[in-house]
């Protein structure tokens, strides 16, 4: 699958340093898959604890390959954030959709599905199933 038919992700966190890690541990662990457009969003634009409706704009429109772009934030204030901006209606590209999953599964199972060349449907779904993974 062609790489501009991916779906996109965006990884907000009031922290710079965990969306980045968990941007790099989602993509390493997808495998041989094709190379999903991930972008973290995470802290203040001054890299203080936070979220920042410029820094997620950003993101998302990096990752926007016109097949949607999935957002999965970390704590209530990045998802009132999201919600602000997608009822804004033009701060961020067709096809964002705000994903309720848990962050670090979530992120992963939304990555490696993504590059399967899963619709935005599908990312979604795997992301969501995400709450439902057992550790004991």
């Amino acid at each position: 699958m062609a790489d501009d038919k991916l779906v996109g992700i965006v990884l907000v966190s009031h922290s710079a340093q965990v969306a980045a890690s968990v941007a790099e541990l989602a993509r390493g662990l997808a495998g041989g898959g094709a190379a999903v457009p991930v972008a973290p969003a995470g802290g203040t634009e001054e890299g203080g604890l936070g979220t920042s409706a410029e820094l997620i704009a950003s993101a998302a429109a990096s990752v926007d390959r016109g097949a949607g772009v999935a957002v999965l934030t970390d704590l209530g204030s990045a998802v009132l954030t999201v919600k602000a901006l997608l009822a804004e209606g033009d701060e961020l590209p067709e096809g964002t959709r705000l994903v309720d999953a848990p962050f670090v599964e979530g992120a992963v199972a939304a990555v490696v599905t993504a590059s399967t060349g899963a619709d935005l449907d599908a990312v979604e779904a795997a992301a969501g199933e995400a709450y439902t993974y057992r550790k004991v």
